[in-house]
């Protein structure tokens, strides 16, 4: 059974707490998702620029094409086509893709993290070196096994793979259990207007 932390009604369905474990700079501590007290967070970067809307929570929900139940294992970020993608933390880039309805698609793993980007614009090619996502027309190549910084460029908004409109389906796990990117997205606003509200 694959376990999801899940914010329901504004609430978190039940009490959790995460361990991060990030990498070069990551915090260490356990840490409660929706404590401003976690200046960690603070350090994240927001994935789209441009953004206009979020279109589609995590959880069930119509679907879009047959309007049956299903999980939506993501957010949905609606932005103008051709938007920059940035990384939400710094990690290796551990998959490139353009074979599935998540379109094309880069795959980050940051510590226990793994960030998944899809429906971005561009396709993905091999050279020598290995497999690579490139867009010519946004400047990028984004290869396997390449290191990205926290905010680095990967991608631009997009419809690649199976989408009804420009936009994000940004997902995240944890120790290979996915999580509600809306949690992550309100612990670093949380701890950002902490800072903001202390200095």
């Amino acid at each position: 059974m694959v376990r999801v932390w899940q914010l329901a009604g504004g609430l978190l369905a039940a009490a959790i707490v995460v361990f991060l474990n990030l990498g070069q700079a990551a915090p260490t501590q356990a840490l409660d998702p929706l404590s401003a007290a976690n200046t960690q967070w603070q350090q994240a970067s927001f994935p789209v620029e441009n953004f206009q809307a979020y279109t589609s929570p995590f959880g069930y929900r119509s679907d879009p094409y047959g309007g049956d139940q299903r999980f939506h294992y993501g957010l949905d970020m609606a932005a103008p086509s051709g938007s920059y993608i940035r990384s939400w933390w710094g990690g290796q880039v551990i998959e490139v893709s353009d074979d599935s309805s998540c379109g094309t698609s880069v795959v980050v793993q940051s510590g226990n993290w793994m960030h998944i980007y899809c429906h971005m614009q561009g396709y993905v090619t091999q050279d020598g070196s290995g497999r690579y996502m490139l867009d010519n027309e946004g400047g990028l190549r984004i290869r396997e096994g390449q290191l990205v910084d926290t905010g680095m460029r990967i991608g631009r908004i997009g419809m690649t793979g199976r989408t009804t409109g420009p936009h994000l389906h940004w997902g995240l796990k944890y120790n290979d259990n996915w999580v509600d990117p809306a949690l992550v997205l309100r612990a670093m606003y949380s701890s950002q207007q902490a800072a903001i509200g202390g200095q």
